[in-house]
């Protein structure tokens, strides 16, 4: 499969461009980004062509990967899907529903395949877990934290979209993708408050009967970063394990699953549709909070 890559910043650069070029079943053919020299650059690092014209990339490659702002993101994987390609997307899918209905129509209509990268649903241990949990009937509460440093050190990923939307659209997804699968969809939004900085809480009522607590941050002192899922119900205790392995593997992993939709013509669980789902409630969530 020849895939292009959409963006240079720093996940384009530090995820994007080695899962591509080192997966043994795809041809790292191209790069475009909104800033061409950085375009180039990139390029000729992996020994790829820089596309100043996107639609030229699509019109060159069966699939593209997507490391750009959800704003920019959601035009872009809608055009790419009506020229053919299958996508590979970033989460969130879209920062409003219009812009996430248009990629996942798009994608449906157009009869590509598409994945959202959950990093935690491509990791090994935290994929096989979710998997035994969702397995495991009455559960009765979780709780998720999911909290980053990115305000609070030097990050490159201080990016002006995260501050624009804040822990509940960049941290939010991780969490949603994690508690959907076992405790079911959410029906209900039922509380959500800000706590210190971008700090998000939520508490959601699932189709299960179960609830769950969410607490989101970028702006966490350092030593207090960090993710964690506990379950509790009928069945005990658990938590999700540790995804220590980093983002390329990953990544590799979400190409092959990818692979896997194009080739069988069967949705993956984690398809535009699904990422159109996370930005649902997102939105359902965000209302709460600005009220």
């Amino acid at each position: 499969m020849r895939i292009g890559l959409l963006g240079t910043g720093p996940w384009a650069r530090m995820a994007h461009a080695p899962a591509l070029s080192g997966h043994r079943e795809l041809d790292f053919a191209g790069v475009w980004g909104r800033r061409p020299e950085a375009a180039k650059e990139l390029a000729e690092r992996y020994g790829v062509p820089a596309y100043d014209d996107v639609d030229a990339l699509f019109a060159a490659v069966d699939a593209v990967a997507v490391a750009l702002p959800p704003q920019v993101q959601a035009a872009l994987a809608a055009r790419a899907a009506r020229a053919g390609c299958h996508l590979l997307l970033d989460k969130p899918l879209a920062p409003t529903l219009t812009e996430g209905r248009a990629v996942a129509d798009a994608a449906r209509e157009a009869g590509v395949a598409s994945v959202v990268f959950f990093t935690t649903r491509f990791q090994p241990g935290p994929a096989a877990w979710i998997a035994e949990q969702a397995a495991v009937p009455g559960w009765f509460t979780a709780r998720a934290e999911w909290l980053g440093a990115v305000f609070t050190s030097e990050s490159p990923f201080a990016t002006p979209w995260r501050r624009e939307k804040g822990a509940l659209w960049d941290v939010g997804p991780h969490a949603l993708s994690v508690l959907l699968p076992v405790l079911g969809d959410v029906r209900h939004v039922t509380a959500a408050a800000y706590g210190p900085g971008d700090t998000a809480h939520v508490v959601l009522d699932h189709a299960g009967g179960a609830s769950s607590t969410l607490t989101l941050s970028l702006t966490a002192p350092p030593a207090a970063a960090g993710a964690a899922v506990e379950l509790r119900g009928e069945a005990g205790v658990t938590a999700l394990p540790d995804g220590s392995e980093g983002a390329v593997p990953a990544l590799m992993r979400a190409a092959d699953a990818l692979l896997g939709a194009a080739r069988s013509g069967h949705p993956h669980a984690c398809d535009a549709a699904f990422g159109l789902r996370v930005t649902e409630i997102l939105v359902a969530v965000q209302e709460v909070l600005d009220h």
